[in-house]
This record gives C-alpha cells, sequence and structure tokens, in this order.
C-alpha cells in the first residue's frame, strides 16, 4: 500500500502540474499585474489599468462556487464601508465562465452591488493561473500586486487585514 502511494505521488510531481501550479501563483506577489479589459454587468468595458494610481482589490468567483457565495457578504461590507472608500479603493469581482444573466440574478438574489467583470470566456483567468476559486489580487496604485488569497475569506476582518498591504 505504501509502495502504491509513493508511485502515485512520484506520477504526479513527475507531471509538473502540482509544482507549476504552487510557483506560478507565489511568483505574481511582487510583479506588475498583467491588464485586461472586461465588460461589466451593463455591457460597459473596463480595464484594470483604468484604476492605476488607486488600490484595487480583485476577486475571482463564479456562482455556483459554495466558498465563493460564503465570502461574498465580507465583499460587500468592505465595499459599502465608507472608510475604505475615502482610500479610493476599488473593488472588482471578476466572475469566470458565466453569462451576465446568471451573474445578475446571483448578485440581485444575494443583495451585492459591488462591480463585477465577466470573464466568460475564462481568458483572464487563463492569464492569471488561476487554478482553483475563490482566489483574491490585492494590487497597490502602481499595479503591482501586493498580496494574494486563495480560498475564502472567513470575514470581513481578513479581507481589511490584506488591504494594509497595499493602503498604508
Amino acid at each position: 500500500m505504501n509502495r502504491m502511494l509513493v508511485v502515485i505521488l512520484a506520477l504526479i510531481l513527475s507531471t509538473g502540474w502540482l509544482i507549476a501550479g504552487c510557483s506560478s501563483l507565489s511568483t505574481t506577489v511582487g510583479k506588475r499585474a498583467l491588464d485586461f479589459t472586461l465588460p461589466n454587468l451593463e455591457g460597459q468595458s473596463v480595464s484594470l489599468s483604468d484604476f492605476r494610481g488607486r488600490p484595487v482589490f480583485i476577486n475571482f468567483w463564479a456562482s455556483w462556487c459554495g466558498y465563493c457565495e460564503a465570502e461574498m457578504p465580507f465583499i460587500q461590507e468592505v465595499f459599502e464601508d465608507k472608510e475604505w472608500a475615502d482610500k479610493e479603493l476599488v473593488i472588482l469581482g471578476v466572475d469566470i465562465g458565466e453569462s451576465a444573466a446568471t451573474v445578475g440574478s446571483f448578485m440581485e438574489k444575494f443583495g451585492l452591488s459591488f462591480p463585477v467583470l465577466l470573464d466568460a470566456s475564462q481568458n483572464v483567468a487563463l492569464k492569471y493561473n488561476i487554478r482553483s476559486i475563490p482566489i483574491s489580487f490585492f494590487i497597490d496604485e502602481n499595479g503591482i500586486i501586493q498580496a494574494l488569497m486563495v480560498g475564502a475569506f472567513p470575514d470581513t476582518a481578513s479581507i481589511e487585514n490584506h488591504l494594509g498591504r497595499i493602503i498604508p
């Protein structure tokens, strides 16, 4: 049994999949965020570069993801907090692979109003090497990724802790 486990682990590691997945995300911290342009729910094009000079919190998600759903109220709470708005924080939800109708229904059902962009073709998710959701990127005013969070936020305070890395 132990021998079989060793063989399976060796096969996984030899494919490079596990190593590539972990290392590629860790190398994004400290690098310039890749620019992208996506439509919002109203069909207007929005580019990440539109927000240069402001701190940006990007959350990649999908409506079918239970963990994503669980963290949405915390993201909404930060979005509504005047303290963060006064610091010009930009929050962008990037839905992966779903239609505007599906995302709009989800946002309405849960009373969410923060900006959402639609990556229906999943090109931006591929560009950012997204392997699981939710995942969040914290980008400073110079466009540099200062932190990322793989997995769901357990509460609003954990988002705010990450925001401390991009907002003095």
